[in-house]
């Protein structure tokens, strides 16, 4: 069954510009995901789908693969849809650019939870802290009993009408998710942005009105997501340590 890696990288970010790009500990962000995507499959089968000549400058110059795509795409998931219209696979995997610090053991794990729910839209999610669960540049998920993903906001949910309510579990997105070619081709062809999906700015929201279910799959803890330039230093510091 080919597999393929997609990396979408937006150079116009709206929060951080040039994102990218950014450098962490004297390397590019896009070039520590990409070294960490080697890991977990042959360099053949890994892709960058960017609007911007510098980021495929940057990639091509490290031997990696580069899709243009159009700089009206709506989101990271449209830009990988663009892009798999050119790539033969079976299964494609997302690992969004600005998680420097994702482990390559669960990127297999989300390869693994594809093979078994192949008419799920599969998504990583770890615990996180209360404090965690008040940032708006986090989305928090909600699941079932059977891990399917229920909701997913920018607010800390599930809420309670109970302030002192003790053991509160708060659960977060980890950006590694999992497509056949039909969901994508479904997600593309929708041709607009959700209500939900508007509302939250969660581009995954969209699946609800397509109908697709999506399989929260449960990662390892340490994965920092590089939303706003304060992250880079949460992201050295981690990697200091």
């Amino acid at each position: 069954m080919k597999i393929a890696i997609v990396i979408p990288a937006r150079y116009k970010s709206s929060r951080f510009p040039g994102k990218p790009l950014a450098i962490i500990k004297g390397k590019e962000m896009i070039l520590r995901v990409l070294e960490i995507c080697k890991k977990v499959l042959k360099i053949d089968d890994i892709y960058v789908a960017t609007e911007n000549k510098l980021i495929k400058k940057k990639v091509n110059k490290y031997g990696f693969k580069v899709i243009m795509t159009s700089s009206k795409c709506k989101t990271g998931t449209d830009r990988l849809a663009e892009a798999a219209k050119k790539i033969k696979a079976k299964i494609f995997i997302n690992v969004q650019g600005d998680e420097p610090l994702i482990k390559p053991q669960d990127i297999k794990k989300i390869i693994l939870a594809k093979k078994k729910y192949p008419n799920k839209v599969i998504c990583g999610y770890t615990t996180i802290n209360e404090k965690d669960s008040n940032n708006k540049n986090i989305p928090k998920v909600l699941f079932n009993i059977d891990n399917e993903l229920i909701y997913m906001s920018r607010l800390p949910i599930p809420g309670s009408k109970n302030k002192t309510r003790k053991n509160k579990k708060y659960f977060k997105q980890v950006c590694v998710y999992a497509f056949n070619k039909n969901e994508l081709n479904k997600f593309y062809n929708f041709g607009k942005k959700s209500i939900a999906e508007q509302q939250e700015d969660i581009e995954l929201l969209r699946f609800f009105d397509l109908g697709i279910p999506v399989q929260m799959i449960k990662l390892s803890k340490g994965s920092i997501a590089v939303d706003v330039k304060a992250d880079i230093k949460k992201v050295e510091f981690f990697l200091t340590k």
